[in-house]
C-alpha cells in the first residue's frame, strides 16, 4: 500500500525520485495527459525504505535497474492543486544505469507505465530547466548544481508558469 493520506481536500504524499544525469542532460517524466513534467519516481510503500522505492520504481515503470549513488535532497513541498491542499515529503536520489540502455537514448521521448497509466520520459538539458513547467519548482535550478551532501530542502510550490 502507498503511503498518502487524504482528509477531505488535504493530502500528505511521501515520495521517492530518481536523478539520472549525462552528458548535462536529466531524465524527467510526465504522464501522458499531463502538461508538467516531475523527475522518475513515485509513492513509498508501507515498510519499504525511500531507497527500495526508488530502484522499485524504476524497475516497475521503465523496466531499468539502477544503483543508488547517494540521496541529494530531502524535500517538504507544500501546494495548492485543484482547490486542495497539498503536503509531500520526497527523498531525491542520484541514480545511476547502464548507460548503454535505450532509455539513455535523448533523441526520443520513451514510453513506460504505473499502474496501466502511460507515461513519456524524456531528457532535458539541464541550462533548459528554468523555462519547464517542473514540479517540485526548486528542482529547477537546484540540479543545475548539486550539493556535495544530502540537503533538506523546505519548499511553497507555486505554478510559475501558470
Amino acid at each position: 500500500m502507498m503511503i498518502t493520506i487524504r482528509d477531505g481536500a488535504k493530502r500528505f504524499n511521501h515520495r521517492t525520485a530518481g536523478v539520472f544525469l549525462d552528458d548535462g542532460h536529466v531524465l524527467l517524466h510526465r504522464f501522458e495527459q499531463d502538461d508538467f513534467w516531475a523527475l522518475p519516481g513515485g509513492r513509498v510503500e508501507f515498510m519499504e525504505t525511500t531507497k527500495q522505492a526508488v530502484l522499485r520504481e524504476m524497475q516497475e515503470e521503465i523496466g531499468l535497474e539502477a544503483t543508488v549513488e547517494r540521496l541529494l535532497f530531502i524535500a517538504e513541498i507544500h501546494s495548492e492543486e485543484d482547490g486542495g491542499q497539498y503536503h509531500e515529503v520526497g527523498f531525491y536520489y542520484l541514480l545511476r544505469a547502464d548507460a548503454s540502455q535505450p532509455i539513455f537514448r535523448k533523441d526520443i521521448a520513451h514510453r513506460g507505465t504505473e499502474a496501466g497509466t502511460p507515461l513519456i520520459y524524456k531528457w532535458f538539458r539541464l541550462e533548459d530547466l528554468p523555462g519547464l513547467r517542473l514540479f517540485p519548482t526548486f528542482l529547477k535550478t537546484k540540479l543545475q548544481d548539486l550539493p556535495a551532501q544530502a540537503e533538506h530542502v523546505i519548499h511553497r510550490d507555486e505554478d510559475d508558469q501558470a
